[in-house]
């Protein structure tokens, strides 16, 4: 058996646990708004046309802010067909996606679904095909309360209270040569810092987001966000970083070990604004929004598949609908574990995506919605990652990876929340094989108990939740917990995630 033992002391923090780091992300991509949050026609639909299944399922999940519209769409979207009466509402050909926009759904009504979920809105503009005029009017449109031609727009359209956007995106994946209008990043870092300069013009207060490299393994990573934060360090509050993560040629062992990554790349992308920060000697530190994260299995979206003849393109189809095993899950879990464990630079952070696409939410048109296996991790990390995450002290055993060399069997987070004296553990066990001896010296807490543990794992690493077995997997309260003077231990199944409350 893996022995593992952590110190948890709440003396010793990383940083607050930002709300936002909660976020989600919708698309107008396949089904993830039609038929997904939106079917006018289901038997649950409110008179807004929203699925109201569906939103009990994301006010369960925990999500406190989503980005919206895209994306890749964003960058061939124009926000003005998807306002204004429904039946003037012109049909687009969405490049990004080979697919024909309805504009049925739009800043407007997303709002309003935002409000019934209770959630805050991170808007992206696009700069791959328009640029500062674009950025002005949307905010104008949105955030202005009345007196202009666009907020006037706005309220003959049924909302006479603004949105009051706060966060905002400065494009989408710039760098990326699949993206409408991709740039260099001296190009973007002039057209991105002339366009946050005129938003500021209009509400210095705007949170603004950057595009960093759209992933690691881009060629320009590192050369990128220096160019771009040399440029937009003072116009800007964050910079963002993508990453999804799959099995590659059935090594699992790699694809457990993801976070490792999510870890380098998150330390690579702070390194490299804190050197711009010095070379500018500036006092501003920039933050990291990692506004698309998942696990997404991408070589199974085959370019052939793409409907090719633009006169064919539908309506909402069927993209990147993953069905998530339990083993996608721990990884998945995993990946939050990397996220809070920098909450002191990752303070915003958008799960791609949230409903039917790379979703943790699953409909089908007429019929009933679902939790994927990595809707579990999302939601009890939304519920009880509160206060601030902790700096532990972790002793593992490692293993090979072929991926990523020695990487720890056993990784964790801790969070301390100050004003219920609760502490929560989050725990993997990577191995593929062997479950874990885990422990805990609590004795920094003082007299704590075990408040709750659960696990979530299953014999079959591939079992998944599905239509007609939409309960086949669900997180278990692991037994095996208990207190012995001041020691926590618990024993983690091979392939699992696991959290521990004491209070």
């Amino acid at each position: 058996m893996i022995h593992a033992r952590l110190t948890i002391d709440p003396h010793f923090t990383v940083g607050p646990v930002n709300r936002r780091l909660f976020g989600s992300f919708v698309e107008h991509l396949g089904r993830c708004v039609y038929d997904g949050i939106y079917e006018p026609g289901h038997p649950s639909a409110d008179a807004d046309g929203f699925r109201t299944d569906v939103i009990e399922l994301v006010r369960e999940l925990g999500v406190t802010a989503v980005r919206y519209p895209g994306g890749n769409f964003v960058s061939g979207y124009k926000w003005e067909d998807g306002v204004g009466p429904r039946e003037q509402r012109p049909r687009r050909l969405d490049l990004a996606w080979h697919s024909t926009e309805t504009n049925e759904i739009g800043l407007d009504e997303f709002a309003t679904w935002l409000g019934k979920v209770g959630a805050e809105m991170m808007y992206a503009v696009n700069l791959g095909t328009r640029g500062v005029a674009e950025a002005l009017d949307v905010l104008e449109y949105a955030n202005i309360r009345s007196g202009t031609a666009l907020s006037d727009n706005r309220i003959d359209n049924g909302h006479t209270e603004p949105h009051s956007i706060r966060l905002w995106c400065l494009g989408n994946e710039m760098d990326g040569p699949w993206q409408l209008g991709h740039s260099t990043a001296e190009d973007y870092a002039r057209l991105a810092s002339q366009t946050a300069a005129a938003m500021r013009q209009l509400d210095p207060s705007l949170e603004l987001v950057v595009c960093g490299s759209s992933g690691a393994q881009m060629p320009t990573f590192g050369e990128w966000e220096r160019i771009v934060l040399e440029q937009t360090y003072d116009d800007v509050d964050f910079i963002s970083c993508h990453a999804y993560y799959e099995p590659k040629d059935d090594d699992y062992a790699s694809f457990l070990a993801s976070a490792v990554d999510m870890d380098r790349f998150i330390e690579a992308v702070t390194a490299t604004a804190d050197h711009v920060k010095a070379l500018r000697r500036s006092d501003k530190t920039i933050n990291i929004s990692f506004d698309e994260w998942n696990v997404w299995y991408q070589t199974r979206f085959n370019e052939v598949d793409k409907i090719t003849d633009p006169d064919s393109w539908p309506v909402a189809p069927r993209l990147l609908e993953d069905s998530y095993s339990v083993m996608d899950a721990v990884v998945f879990g995993n990946l939050l574990i990397s996220l809070l464990r920098h909450s002191d630079r990752v303070t915003s952070a958008s799960l791609a995506q949230l409903v039917n696409v790379i979703a943790p939410i699953m409909t089908e048109p007429g019929g009933a919605a679902w939790r994927q296996t990595t809707f579990f991790p999302f939601s009890i990390a939304s519920r009880l990652a509160r206060g601030v995450a902790l700096e532990l002290k972790l002793d593992a055993p490692t293993h090979d990876t072929a991926a990523y060399g020695a990487v720890p069997t056993i990784d964790a987070v801790a969070t301390y929340d100050a004003e219920t004296g609760t502490t929560a553990a989050f725990i993997v066990n990577r191995s593929l094989s062997e479950e874990a001896s885990f422990e805990i010296d609590a004795s920094a807490l003082g007299d704590v108990e075990v408040t709750s543990a659960v696990s979530l794992y299953d014999d079959d690493l591939h079992a998944a939740n599905t239509l007609s077995e939409p309960d086949r997997v669900r997180p278990r309260e692991n037994t095996s917990a208990r207190r012995d003077g001041n020691t926590i231990s618990v024993t983690l199944p091979a392939v699992s995630w696991t959290v521990l409350t004491l209070g």
